[in-house]
């Protein structure tokens, strides 16, 4: 082996191992693209497109760990799965799930977390058709004994809301959302990034029929 194949091979040998073991991170997305490859992902789950086969690998890959794309606030409805309905893998997204989809201060540290820690550059709040913890909270309180802690915050939301026409439970759905968005980006360090462009924070909405998610503007 004369000293030119050695040198080459040196070269190689340090090139990979810089590419095996660098700790810097990706290039994030702007809030816009985040935003973007959400609905794009909801339009290849419309059309049963899936491009995420093999879930167990992808999950293996990401053992040392996690740079999430985007965060979701969304209801524990176990027929609202945001990483199905979104179409994302493991580690794509930053999921914090309650009944109703609220904001309360578990929740608010769980997302601040994916901001401050993780630089997530969205954060999605996502209510669904036929909410459960919101129609409960129409019927009033004594009808959801279990949700002491949940439904004061809903109703909070459906009474700051403006009477509009059509669905009572649509509308109250949809006010639920906004009130979350509203809560988030009250945070002074949240308005400050949003200020930057460096985060948006909206409110979605998801359809049984379709299967479509709408942005609640």
């Amino acid at each position: 082996m004369n000293y030119t194949t050695l040198s080459w091979m040196t070269v190689g040998i340090t090139f990979f191992c810089a590419a095996a073991f660098s700790t810097e991170r990706s290039p994030r997305l702007t809030p816009d693209q985040a935003l973007k490859m959400l609905m794009e992902g909801n339009e290849r789950f419309v059309k049963e497109e899936f491009i995420h086969k093999n879930l167990a690998q992808e999950a293996a890959d990401l053992k040392e760990g996690q740079e999430p794309f985007a965060a979701i606030i969304g209801c524990s409805d176990s027929r609202v799965p945001p990483e199905i309905i979104f179409d994302q893998g493991p580690g794509d997204l930053f999921v914090v799930r309650d009944a109703g989809n609220v904001i309360g201060p578990i929740e608010l540290d769980s997302i601040q977390y994916s901001i401050q820690k993780l630089n997530t550059p969205i954060v999605v709040v996502l209510g669904h058709e036929n909410c459960g913890a919101v129609h409960a909270t129409l019927l009033g309180q004594s009808n959801v004994p279990e949700l002491s802690n949940i439904f004061p915050i809903i109703e909070k939301a459906i009474k700051q809301c403006k009477e509009t026409k059509g669905d009572l439970l649509k509308n109250a759905i949809q006010c639920n959302v906004k009130e979350g968005v509203r809560n988030l980006k009250a945070q002074p360090n949240i308005a400050n990034l949003i200020k930057q462009n460096k985060l948006k924070v909206v409110g979605a909405y998801f359809n049984f029929d379709d299967g479509k998610v709408s942005i609640i503007e």
